[in-house]
């Protein structure tokens, strides 16, 4: 008779382990580095790690990055608190911000550890390029409805902050840091397993 093997919950711990970090992160972003009236930050270390965990951690990492962006931003944006309808669909740029490098990575087959040039220039191209791309047009819109900063001054600031954060970040953490998480029982290769 085959043994049933218990239900573990180091996904869920870890997730919400990952909600923190995400949280704590994007609190300190935006407190320390935030400029003008948006309170967007030129320097938002959180995406690096938000994009980090999504491609570790797969789904569980995504999940994460919108609920501490979520948190993150009702912490520190009073309009976002004013308006927590508006808030739950801005913390959606978060989610995107680490879906698409996710979905890229995964469809395309890419060594995490980045071995080759053809797998940096994925990395590069989805996971600093383009999801920063849609994560700062998204944010800029729906930021845009509650405050009265504008549209371009969010937009730019949000972009080149985060090309620049994750472009330092995520290439050299997933070079060397991709063989630890692998080798551990929380690495997910495809999407939730």
């Amino acid at each position: 008779m085959r043994q049933k093997q218990e239900p573990t919950y180091s996904l869920v711990i870890l997730t919400l382990l990952l909600i923190i970090i995400d949280t704590v992160l994007a609190w300190a972003s935006v407190t320390f580095f935030a400029t003008g009236t948006s309170g967007v930050s030129p320097v938002y270390i959180a995406v690096a790690f938000m994009v980090l965990f999504a491609l570790w951690f797969g789904l569980y990492g995504a999940i994460a990055a919108y609920a501490g962006s979520l948190l993150g931003g009702l912490l520190t944006t009073p309009e976002l608190v004013q308006h927590p309808e508006i808030a739950v669909i801005w913390a959606a740029a978060g989610l995107v911000q680490t879906l698409i490098p996710l979905a890229a990575t995964r469809m395309f087959d890419v060594d995490l550890s980045l071995p080759e040039r053809r797998d940096w220039t994925i990395v590069i191209l989805f996971a600093v390029l383009l999801n920063n791309l849609a994560g700062a047009a998204w944010g800029a819109f729906t930021l845009s409805l509650v405050t009265t900063a504008g549209i371009t001054g969010i937009f730019l600031t949000w972009f080149a902050g985060n090309v620049i954060v994750t472009l330092l970040i995520v290439p050299l953490a997933l070079r060397f840091g991709t063989g630890t998480i692998r080798s551990s029982k929380l690495f997910i290769a495809n999407y939730w397993n």
